[in-house]
């Protein structure tokens, strides 16, 4: 990934909470990759995509613990591999949600 990740481009709403100068492409891929994943636009994912494989966003997601069940589709669907080799896919939170989207 290059560090030169330029956020600005990314949408305003994904970031709202961070400090975006603060953020550095190498240390906090992760937490870029999940919010990508989970309240990103197709134009982020494709400037995700520009920067990371699809293979290393694929990896850094199975070691997340929680995931929105349309993203992990997404992300098991586009790189080819089972769901069930996803951590959040066993990981559930034990307390259900109130309300179901």
């Amino acid at each position: 990934m290059n560090d030169k990740l330029d956020f600005s481009k990314f949408s305003k709403h994904l970031f709202w909470d961070v400090d975006i100068t603060s953020l550095s492409a190498k240390t906090n891929k992760a937490f870029i990759v999940k919010r990508v994943l989970e309240y990103g636009k197709l134009s982020d994912w494709l400037l995700l995509t520009q920067y990371l494989s699809i293979d290393e966003i694929a990896t850094i997601s199975q070691s997340f613990r929680t995931l929105e069940p349309k993203a992990l589709t997404f992300i098991a669907l586009i790189s080819k591999q089972p769901r069930n080799k996803f951590l959040c896919y066993y990981s559930q939170q034990s307390t259900a949600p109130r309300w179901n989207f």
